[in-house]
C-alpha cells in the first residue's frame, strides 16, 4: 500500500526544472543520453541564444535551437519530463515555432531537389571497377 502511494506521489511530482540532456533525451530528439550531452558538448544545442551545458536547467517556455544531422529545429518548451515515454507523450514537450518548421521543410526540399538529377548506378562496382576507381583516386582534386 505504501508503495503504491510513494508511486502515485512520484508520477504526479511538478517539476519546476529538468537537465536539459536528460529533456532532449525524453522528448526523442536523441535515442541515449549519451548522444544528446555529445550534441550538446558539440554546440549544436542552444538555450535562449546562448549554448548549454548538459546539465543546465531547462524551464517551460525556453526557447531551444538544435541541430540534429541536417535538420534544425527550433522548438518552444510546453511541459517537463525526466521520463521517456511514447512518442506521442513526447510531442507534446515541445512546440515548434512556425518559422522553424517553415525553414526546416524549406531545406528539406531543397536537399531533395539538388539530388533530383543524380541517378544511383544499377548495381555495386565489380572488382575491375574498383580497382579503376582507386587508380584514378579523387577526380575532383584534378
Amino acid at each position: 500500500m505504501k508503495n503504491a502511494m510513494r508511486r502515485a506521489t512520484a508520477d504526479t511530482d511538478v517539476r519546476e526544472d529538468v537537465r536539459l540532456d536528460v529533456w532532449l533525451w525524453a522528448a526523442r530528439f536523441f535515442k541515449t543520453r549519451a548522444l544528446a550531452k555529445q550534441a550538446i558538448e558539440g554546440g549544436k544545442v542552444e538555450v535562449k541564444g546562448a549554448s548549454g551545458k548538459p546539465a543546465k536547467s531547462v524551464h517551460v517556455g525556453d526557447r531551444l535551437k538544435l541541430t540534429r544531422g541536417e535538420e534544425r529545429f527550433e522548438i518552444d518548451v510546453v511541459a517537463l519530463s525526466a521520463k521517456r515515454g511514447a512518442a506521442c507523450v513526447a510531442q507534446r514537450l515541445y512546440r515548434e515555432t512556425e518559422s522553424g518548421r517553415a525553414a526546416r521543410e524549406a531545406a528539406a526540399e531543397q536537399r531533395q531537389l539538388s539530388g533530383a538529377g543524380y541517378s544511383k548506378p544499377p548495381s555495386k562496382p565489380d572488382k575491375r571497377a574498383r580497382r579503376l576507381i582507386r587508380a584514378l583516386g579523387d577526380i575532383d582534386a584534378l
